[in-house]
């Protein structure tokens, strides 16, 4: 198996990771954690696990690459996952949805500035067909009626969606030179930092004591997997691919969660926080936003090879 085929299943195991999240932490914030409190969480647990990692790597990391990693650190970690768990308090998640849409798109534009990908025209249409599924599967999933969307909260979540394709840019180069390792942990050392004045608030008022032993494999669920394993197989793929296919994976998270959300009301299975609705899943048209979605995520990939 290439080096690259392994990176673009890496890729899916992220978003499946992803997808399985929004059905595990959905009940968790506000009312086990606030959203700063539980980023501050997720980072400090996956700094002391890359960090544990580490001490098996001898690598050293160049001064030349201190700003760019205080930059991934930004991007990446801090206003990337800030900003996202704000906005969503803050609007509703077919706004989110919509919003989150365009991340693979300015992934694509800013690659081809920054680091000189090549965009053809099919990428743009793997790009287009993505998006298109993605935007078709938020439509067609009918509305719970609860919440309300803010301007605040769709900047929010538009100012995420931004960081993080920045971030995808940024990190590019740094996997020519180091292991996936060695950047996510000086990355998530220097994002604990940012992160630690917003979260040690909400941290400090948690109610430990009264956590079940569901809340507990919900909370390290999204420490290790979302967190730890999402982010070090997110970065070491892009050392075999570039970040334009990175980013249309993202496509298949709306897929993949409503899969998820359907298995989860298939099986009985209860998990901390609300139980979704049975209309969450919708139908045969999510399916066919599925086949759309893989389409595009296809054209995406294979342009990347020929290039």
């Amino acid at each position: 198996m290439s080096s690259r085929t392994k990176a673009l299943i890496a890729l899916f195991i992220v978003n499946l990771i992803y997808g399985v999240n929004y059905v595990v932490a959905k009940g968790l914030m506000p009312e086990v954690i606030g959203p700063s409190g539980f980023i501050l969480l997720r980072v400090v647990g996956a700094t002391v696990l890359f960090w544990g990692l580490r001490l098996f790597i001898r690598e050293q990391v160049e001064w030349s690459d201190a700003l760019r990693l205080v930059l991934c650190a930004v991007f990446g970690v801090a206003l990337n996952q800030l900003m996202f768990f704000h906005g969503l308090m803050r609007t509703t998640p077919v706004h989110a949805s919509l919003i989150m849409v365009a991340t693979p798109v300015l992934v694509l534009a800013m690659s081809g500035i920054y680091i000189g990908e090549r965009i053809t025209w099919e990428k743009l249409l793997g790009v287009a067909l993505g998006a298109g599924g993605a935007l078709t599967l938020v439509f067609v999933r009918p509305s719970s009626g609860s919440g309300s969307a803010t301007l605040l909260g769709d900047l929010f979540i538009l100012v995420n969606a931004s960081s993080f394709a920045i971030y995808l840019v940024l990190v590019k180069p740094l996997m020519s030179k180091y292991t996936a390792t060695t950047v996510m942990a000086w990355t998530f050392l220097l994002g604990t930092v940012m992160v630690l004045p917003f979260g040690l608030g909400e941290m400090s008022v948690v109610q430990w004591s009264s956590f079940t032993a569901g809340i507990w494999g919900s909370v390290a669920f999204v420490v290790v997997m979302v967190t730890f394993v999402a982010y070090l197989l997110n970065t070491w793929a892009l050392r075999h691919v570039n970040p334009g296919v990175v980013g249309t994976f993202i496509y298949l998270q709306p897929l993949l969660a409503t899969f998820f959300t359907w298995l989860q009301l298939r099986s009985g299975i209860e998990l901390p926080g609300k139980t979704p609705t049975p209309d969450a899943t919708g139908g045969v048209m999510q399916w066919v936003c599925g086949a759309v979605i893989f389409l595009g995520v296809h054209l995406v990939t294979r342009a990347d090879r020929r290039a």
